[in-house]
């Protein structure tokens, strides 16, 4: 059972989260927090020991909300090349994320990527494990006859999952879907070349 401690963290946790993702780590000052939050400053370093903690307990809340909104989308597909679809799906709107303010993944590796080791680290291990989750899905389908053998999956999934989040910065930047549009396209055409 979760006691009101542990609720009461969560709660900041969840209410700092979109301000870190739209203003940054550095961009987010705790008065923001105080203020998303409704708590008192005593409250929230009862909570976390300084910024740096919140901002990582921040990060990690981050990260498992929009692996986990990938992995529900993709887990309701039954083929392998229904999952890419739906991944494909999922990301065409980078103006509709999990969390407000675009990718976290993204948004957190531009801003840890000189000056925050520890939450650089986290981010690798996101990147690692979103390229592990595509390549494994385009193996699976290899396997099952879904795609032919001459799919490099490691490849074309470090492709996939790379160019959709790059553009997702892309989109943002010119205030338009079209850029994601035209890569998903672009992105099908490619793979559908591999369809067996």
């Amino acid at each position: 059972m979760t006691s009101k401690a542990e609720k009461t963290k969560q709660y900041i946790i969840e209410r700092a989260a979109p301000i870190f993702n739209e203003k940054g780590i550095a961009g987010t000052s705790v008065d923001d927090v105080l203020k998303a939050a409704s708590v008192a400053k005593g409250c929230l370093y009862n909570h976390f020991e300084d910024k740096a903690a919140l901002s990582s307990d921040v990060a990690d809340y981050l990260l498992e909300k929009i692996s986990s909104s990938v992995g529900a989308v993709i887990s309701k597909a039954d083929t392998a090349h229904g999952k890419i679809l739906a991944y494909l799906e999922f990301s065409k709107n980078p103006f509709e994320t999990p969390v407000n303010g675009g990718c976290p993944i993204f948004n957190l590796a531009v801003e840890s990527d000189d000056n925050n080791p520890k939450i650089r680290e986290k981010v690798k291990v996101a990147f690692e494990a979103s390229h592990k989750l595509f390549s494994s899905i385009l193996k699976m389908g290899i396997k099952s006859g879904e795609y032919k053998e001459s799919l490099n999956a490691d490849e074309f999934a470090i492709k996939l999952y790379s160019s959709i989040e790059g553009t997702i910065v892309i989109c943002r930047v010119v205030n338009s879907n079209k850029p994601m549009l035209t890569l998903i396209k672009s992105l099908k055409k490619e793979l559908e070349e591999y369809l067996t």
